[in-house]
């Protein structure tokens, strides 16, 4: 099949939940570099790709999408063979709830912390680092009942929520103190055609 164009910047979160994605589902892909440094996200020819002028956003083969977790959705949907994304009422609910947690309390806690410690964003690191100790916290909680967040197997609930709970350390947020969460992050890194965001020396990352 054609090469699914996936125009990401390498340690962007929300970019690498679709390359981690398209590695699990082994589909070919080109990554696209979109040089956020230089506001190459925003000049008018990627805004023609995505209008909110965010990575990521992919192209396969004339199908344009943005937004990481409507992409993950898109994925599972059509190359998944129904393993990613269950179709029965409750577990597509399950699954959706952490799409919703990743877009709300990830992004709003490790997410934003780290935003401050990698990327300089002005934003209060107290409050977010408050943010994600209250996720990890019900997190932990969840991920002692069953091995990964909507159930008894990987969804695309785990994809969504792992690049920025695996870095949140880079955003002076310590995984210490949550042993479940620390062993669902290794199944998820056990799984066949893983593939890691780069780790920055930030916050409590030491060593990358």
């Amino acid at each position: 099949m054609q090469a699914i164009k996936l125009y990401n910047f390498p340690r962007s979160g929300h970019a690498h939940r679709v390359e981690l994605m398209l590695s699990l589902l082994q589909l070919p892909t080109e990554l696209i570099f979109v040089d956020l440094a230089k506001g190459e996200h925003k000049q008018p020819a990627y805004l023609a790709i995505n209008s909110f002028g965010q990575v990521p956003a992919i192209d396969d083969g004339g199908v344009v999408l943005a937004d990481s977790n409507a992409i993950l959705v898109y994925l599972a949907q059509k190359y998944g063979n129904g393993r990613w994304l269950p179709a029965d009422p409750v577990g597509a609910a399950h699954v959706q709830r952490w799409l919703s947690a990743a877009a709300g309390p990830i992004a709003f806690g490790p997410a934003a912390a780290r935003l401050v410690t990698v990327f300089g964003a002005q934003l209060n690191a107290d409050e977010a680092i408050t943010r994600a100790h209250n996720l990890l916290k019900v997190m932990d909680v969840e991920l002692g009942k069953t091995p990964y967040l909507a159930g008894e197997e990987p969804t695309i609930a785990d994809v969504s929520a792992y690049s920025y709970i695996a870095h949140a350390p880079e955003g002076n947020v310590s995984l210490e103190e949550y042993g479940n969460v620390r062993a669902w992050l290794a199944r998820v890194e056990a799984l066949p055609g893983f593939v890691g965001m780069p780790r920055t020396v930030a916050g409590l990352q030491t060593a990358v």
